[in-house]
């Protein structure tokens, strides 16, 4: 017969063993576990920030104008790379009073209403003057006209409820790294804003006004 007393030990030394070794497989699946997280969680973010990186060097910038900082001083139609300028006078008519004396359009002083080019604001003729009822008158910016000189936004601005004012049409503008007009100009109104909100106004444009 086998020596129980002996065999005894031998058993308890196996069944010791058996347990460090579950002890430890379940340990190491633990951490298997945890490293696999860590490592999907280390993915992850790093995707998240690769995409926002993306995003953030993919996004555009254009040049525009802050009417609310504009002082009109004439520069955007002198220091514009491009003649005519790319600077152009557009119309927010939400905000018009429609007037027969139109501050944007005639000279200041005593005049009779006459639309001859002695008595028009503008230098190239580019607004025009369309009756719509007594006493009210619509006023069209032919951008083709317009070199950006301001001198109807300053008038409408002095006269008016400053439904006229300046911006860069984004269809013309070279969108230069440094703007010529923004380096020069008196009041820091041009800044760089996001392509897909490229304008800065007063009020809303016609369909007309807010093609690109």
């Amino acid at each position: 017969m086998r020596d129980v007393k002996n065999q005894k030990p031998v058993l308890c030394r196996r069944l010791k063993n058996s347990e460090e070794m579950a002890k430890n497989k379940y340990v190491n699946r633990r951490e298997f576990i945890h490293r696999g997280a860590r490592i999907t969680l280390g993915v992850s973010l790093a995707g998240v920030t690769a995409l926002s990186v993306s995003k953030s060097v993919s996004k555009k910038y254009v040049w525009q104008i802050d009417p609310l900082k504009c002082t009109q001083c004439g520069r955007c139609a002198t220091e514009c790379v491009l003649t005519p300028s790319a600077v152009k006078c557009v119309h927010a008519y939400d905000l018009c009073g429609y007037c027969d004396l139109c501050g944007g359009y005639f000279k200041p002083g005593p005049n009779k209403l006459e639309t001859g080019a002695e008595n028009q604001l503008c230098p190239t003729a580019a607004i025009e003057r369309r009756f719509i009822e007594e006493p009210y008158f619509e006023y069209i910016i032919d951008e083709d006209l317009c070199i950006g000189c301001a001198k109807c936004v300053k008038g409408c601005s002095s006269f008016g409820n400053g439904s006229l004012h300046l911006q860069i049409r984004h269809n013309i503008c070279l969108n230069c790294n440094e703007c010529a007009i923004a380096r020069v100009c008196p009041s820091d109104a041009i800044k760089r804003v996001p392509a897909d909100e490229p304008y800065i106004i007063k009020g809303e444009f016609t369909q007309k006004n807010s093609e690109t």
